[in-house]
């Protein structure tokens, strides 16, 4: 039993199931989810036996690999899974604290032509502790109170639904590390049903939208994903989960030199967008060698930014971090698993190294299911 995935009700009820008084159940959570501790031997209010008992229940990731930029002194994780597969997450130092960007899944079927993520397709979903523990190990590395998450590196969250939706519950639970709702960011390629299901769980989360293009032909270039659903859906979803919940939507906009970064391109987005709630994230995209795209250049970026400011469409070029270790998504993830295995394969399933491994976005809609609890897929036949 992986008890760090449990929430407080669910864990009352194993352990009294196992024969231990209920308050048990709390001490325990305090132990693995406030005191970050990684070994059961750790708890030291906790019965002997019963820290037996719990000694194999507890899942932590081991450490594969860590980067620490000369530059901003931003640090990238690789960590190792118990199955070994590898997953990466990111520190990052602002003036109002310190953020995490954390993985969802052990790669990505989203097949987005810009990003590393899914070169070698997806394994697996993350289980509730694996994300969990991504920001556990980074606060204990660290010694720094984490004050911000972002669900934003490899993997599509909302691929992994159920999995996301108990980790914002615990990782905001005042049980744990309480991180306000309102400090956690989830963002996504644009699974419509997902979004609105999102916005059904009255979360009060940032969610931020990968957009990437603003006509619908751009974007299918770009990202596969929008072969499915159009523009209109993705938006219409995205109006309602503004209304829903109240919170202005983050559009997510990756500037790739010669494809979406001209003035025509500003000006379509200005249309698409024109008084719609929300903030627009320009991201100078982080050039991948499988790739033939580049970054925009500084005043490509500064030009879209001033049409979109000049429109009244609130919008923010993203600070590069830890450019000198390879900490765009996806890409320390893969350079370690091609160091390790000879560019082959992610260790249990997925793509080809060429990112061809996108076939599930091109074919019949019921082959994007909800992941199972346990943080296994459904069939992708």
């Amino acid at each position: 039993m992986d008890i760090k995935s449990l929430p407080l009700n669910e864990l009352t009820e194993y352990i009294v199931d196992k024969g231990f008084p209920a308050f048990r159940a709390k001490q325990l959570y305090t132990w693995l989810h406030k005191k970050l501790i990684r070994d059961a031997e750790e708890m030291t209010n906790i019965p002997k036996d019963m820290r037996k008992m719990l000694s194999e229940d507890i899942v932590t990731l081991t450490l594969a690999k860590k980067l620490e930029s000369a530059i901003d002194g931003t640090k990238k994780y690789v960590f190792m899974l118990s199955d070994g597969n590898v997953i990466e997450s990111v520190f990052m130092s602002y003036k109002h604290g310190y953020s995490v960007c954390i993985s969802s899944q052990a790669g990505c079927r989203m097949g987005c032509r810009f990003c590393a993520s899914t070169l070698l397709g997806l394994s697996r979903n993350l289980t509730v502790s694996e994300m969990l523990d991504q920001i556990y190990y980074i606060e204990r590395d660290t010694g720094m109170r984490i004050s911000n998450v972002v669900v934003m590196g490899t993997g599509e969250p909302l691929d992994n639904y159920d999995n996301l939706c108990t980790f914002i519950k615990m990782l905001s639970d005042e049980n744990g590390l309480n991180i306000s709702q309102r400090n956690i960011t989830v963002s996504s390629c644009g699974l419509v049903p997902e979004i609105r299901r999102l916005a059904d769980e009255h979360f009060t989360i940032t969610f931020a939208l990968s957009l990437h293009a603003a006509t619908d032909e751009k974007r299918r270039e770009l990202m596969p994903i929008a072969k499915r659903y159009s523009l209109s859906e993705v938006l219409d979803a995205c109006m309602y989960y503004f209304n829903e919940t109240g919170r202005r939507i983050t559009f997510e906009y990756s500037l790739v030199a010669g494809e979406n970064d001209s003035v025509s391109d500003a000006k379509e987005l200005i249309k698409l967008l024109k008084n719609y709630p929300c903030h627009v994230n320009l991201i100078p995209v982080n050039p991948i060698k499988e790739r033939q795209y580049k970054r925009s250049d500084k005043n490509s970026v500064r030009r879209f930014k001033e049409l979109l400011e000049t429109n009244g469409i609130n919008a923010t070029v993203r600070r590069s971090m830890g450019k000198d270790i390879d900490a765009a998504c996806g890409q320390l993830r893969k350079a370690h698993i091609d160091s390790s295995k000879g560019g082959t394969k992610d260790s249990t399933k997925g793509g080809s190294s060429d990112g061809s491994k996108d076939d599930s976005l091109d074919s019949s809609s019921d082959r994007l299911k909800h992941s199972t609890k346990d943080g296994s897929k459904d069939s992708l036949k």
